[in-house]
């Protein structure tokens, strides 16, 4: 078991490179992994079960403590993102089945790893927490509503379907890994150790499935589909960061906030689209996961050397006396 904990600490560590890795593999020779694609949303299914286990009370504990925090993540979140993936497909005109991939993936709650990010940039990590396990049990309601909101100027949109493919493969596998808990506690303690090495197992199949179905849009479309993910991704994390500034929160909010709503659970995004559009549309999906684990750890790098200005001038006044 120790040997299993290290290589899924190592995989887990090194996450960016397999996810850029298998990507690539994937590209140039599709067929290898074309036939992982029917499996795409029980392995996001089998992400969230994780999550499931993870999860406690605790992390809703911030809700009742800190409403007016949380609620600006949240805000921020389906705010932000969704706004902007809006504005940028409208703005440099992508075509339909990419334009709504963009936005679909706007609209997904966030990823578990911002709370991974947020730590490394010394940010409020309970806070980041908290906003990823509301966002997550928010999305049945609120990612199909913004997505008929925002994308059904280019495709047809059936917000009952993705009410249930958001409640089939996101809040039952977390309910089941909360009952799991429940009652098998300690297998689910030690379970949890090796979590990160299932997570990353299953995102870089998700990936690979995407971009070896669209290989040969991607080799037309991809750089542009790049281009608009990490303009998404960074103008995401600023916006994010300035919003929690807009409402007078301390440098480590702001971090989090940031992170928050600039990485999404794009695993997510991916399967939604899969099953409700085209694959072509999951792209988007894709390559902002191989994105936002490059950024993050960039992101969270410069965040780690940034001081709180007024946790400083306190410090010093105190000194000073």
């Amino acid at each position: 078991m120790k040997t299993l904990e290290r290589i899924s600490q190592f995989v887990g560590n090194t996450f960016a490179i397999w996810v850029l890795l298998f990507a690539a593999l994937a590209f140039f020779s599709p067929s290898t992994f074309t036939w992982i694609g029917p499996y795409i949303v029980p392995l996001l299914g089998i992400i969230m079960f994780g999550m499931g286990l993870t999860l406690s009370a605790g992390d809703f504990k911030e809700v009742l403590t800190r409403p007016k925090e949380v609620a600006i993540g949240v805000v921020g979140q389906f705010l932000i993102m969704p706004s902007l993936a809006f504005l940028l497909a409208n703005a440099l005109q992508l075509p339909p089945e990419i334009a709504v991939g963009v936005i679909l993936v706007g609209c997904c709650p966030g990823g578990t790893s911002s709370n991974v990010m947020t730590f490394l940039a010394k940010g409020d990590v309970a806070l980041s927490v908290t906003i990823t396990s509301v966002t997550t049990i928010l999305a049945p309601i609120v990612t199909p509503a913004l997505i008929l909101l925002l994308a059904s100027q280019w495709i047809a949109v059936d917000p009952a379907g993705l009410f249930m493919s958001i409640v089939k493969i996101v809040i039952l596998p977390i309910l089941l890994g909360l009952i799991v808990k429940r009652f098998f506690n300690k297998q689910a303690q030690a379970s949890v150790k090796v979590l990160p090495l299932v997570s990353v197992v299953a995102i870089v199949a998700i990936v690979a499935a995407v971009v070896s179905g669209s290989q040969e849009q991607i080799a037309k479309t991809g750089l542009t589909i790049f281009a608009v993910v990490i303009l998404h991704n960074v103008l995401g994390y600023l916006l994010g960061y300035g919003f929690g500034k807009l409402f007078g929160m301390n440098l480590s909010k702001k971090k989090a906030v940031s992170i928050e709503v600039g990485m999404q659970n794009s695993g997510l995004g991916a399967a939604l689209a899969t099953a409700h559009f085209s694959p072509l549309a999951a792209v988007p999906s894709a390559i902002f996961s191989v994105w936002h684990n490059i950024s993050g750890p960039i992101l969270a790098t410069i965040f780690s050397r940034m001081r709180d200005e007024k946790a400083a001038r306190d410090t010093n006044q105190s000194i000073a006396k």
